[in-house]
């Protein structure tokens, strides 16, 4: 059974400017990438532009170019891992295709969790940014410009593939700048994207009614898996289970 379907990426709307060549896309990937290891490594707060530089091995220049401001790259990472935690969804779905609804339910969850014990980053930014730090929303990054959209600009339009010009001043970077530093409302994206998944692989229609349950459901399991990696860094199986049992009780119904 082939995958089942899913919304476009979420992650153009948080660059500067997105990547075309395969060069940029590799290096924009491993910018992530770093900045992944280093929020395990640092935690958000001591994160800046220049130490995931480092760490990913390209000039501050080329972390600038996708990104105003450390808060946009980690809204960026955000979103990544929204999409890949969807892509993980849909594969599970499609392995195995009579799934019924407190099967589907599982995999959504047990995704989730696996995602949360293994994937560098993800305990600390899941789908949503941890909130501003004093005087982020504020600050102005080096090389922001009055009116630079974010992702309206290609990177071989703009000449991305070059190091110079912007990004060579202060390493934080660290306020709104040029793009996006947010991730609007993110349990509502991903309420949004499951709800697709599982009216797909289910052969229901994604109606307000659904779209509503499949919220409150998320809602309530980022509140309880948050509350089961707080008791156990591994998160704890029974306050796991206790999640799977209210999901279960409450979108089963809905779902069948």
């Amino acid at each position: 059974m082939d995958p089942v379907p899913q919304t476009r990426s979420q992650i153009a709307p948080a660059l500067r400017r997105a990547p075309v060549q395969q060069r940029s896309a590799e290096r924009l990937a491993r910018i992530l990438d770093a900045c992944a290891v280093l929020l395990d490594e640092t935690g958000y707060e001591r994160l800046s532009t220049r130490a995931v530089a480092v760490r990913a091995g390209v000039p501050i220049g080329s972390v600038y170019r996708f990104f105003g401001n450390k808060r946009a790259m980690v809204a960026a990472l955000a979103l990544r891992n929204l999409d890949r935690y969807a892509e993980r969804v849909s594969e599970r779905l499609a392995a195995t295709p009579l799934l019924d609804a407190h099967g589907a339910i599982d995999g959504v969850l047990d995704e989730f969790i696996a995602m949360k014990r293994t994937v560098p980053g993800f305990a600390l930014v899941d789908f949503g940014v941890p909130a501003a730090l004093p005087g982020e929303a504020s600050d102005s990054s080096p090389g922001s410009t009055p009116g630079n959209t974010p992702g309206n600009t290609s990177d071989e339009a703009s000449g991305a593939e070059g190091d110079t010009a912007i990004g060579d001043g202060e390493d934080e970077g660290d306020g709104e700048g040029g793009s996006r530093g947010e991730v609007e409302d993110p349990n509502r994206l991903v309420a949004e994207r499951i709800c697709a998944l599982l009216a797909t692989h289910l052969g229901r229609p994604a109606d307000e009614e659904l779209h509503r349950k499949v919220l409150v459901g998320v809602e309530t399991a980022d509140a309880l898996v948050r509350l089961a990696f707080r008791a156990d860094p591994a998160g704890d199986p029974a306050l796991v289970d206790e999640t799977r049992l209210l999901l279960h009780a409450y979108l089963g119904p809905s779902l069948s």
